[in-house]
């Protein structure tokens, strides 16, 4: 299940770009693209400050000797690569200008919601301290969800 999931998401953010490519060689990149493309290099780039590569996993399923992380971007969000794929997604979509990049990204945005559910699922199996972690962090958005 979580290497399909995985699968659908990189097939969504193909997507994406395929339907971006024509404003890219067109050389329209608007200030909104780019603060949204920005954002969500720099919020990858906070959180490898946190979060080793050996330490998580593309698929849902937790590292088996995982350590869990709750500092840096974990302390506001418990998913910051997947609200950095979201920004990155809206980048592409705000590239495309088109209805259909935004259907694209809501699905998205809907497979991710999915994903974080089976993480965190297996997470708090793993991690006992994880649901405490979950009371005082939020998924995707610092203030919202």
């Amino acid at each position: 299940m979580g290497s399909a999931l995985v699968l659908l998401q990189f097939s969504f953010l193909f997507f994406l770009g395929f339907l971006a490519t024509p404003s890219i060689w067109r050389g329209y990149i608007s200030l909104c693209v780019l603060a949204h493309a920005g954002t969500s290099l720099a919020l990858v780039l906070w959180t490898f400050q946190h979060n080793r590569l050996g330490n998580f996993n593309i698929r849902p399923a937790p590292k088996a000797m995982g350590v869990l992380v709750m500092s840096g971007p974990y302390q506001l969000i418990r998913h910051p690569m997947y609200t950095s794929v979201l920004l990155g997604g809206a980048a592409l979509a705000l590239l495309s200008e088109s209805v259909l990049a935004w259907r694209v990204w809501t699905l998205l945005a809907g497979e991710l919601i999915v994903k974080a559910t089976l993480e965190e699922r297996w997470m708090h199996e793993q991690h006992p301290s994880y649901g405490a972690y979950i009371q005082r962090s939020k998924r995707f958005l610092p203030w919202l969800v």
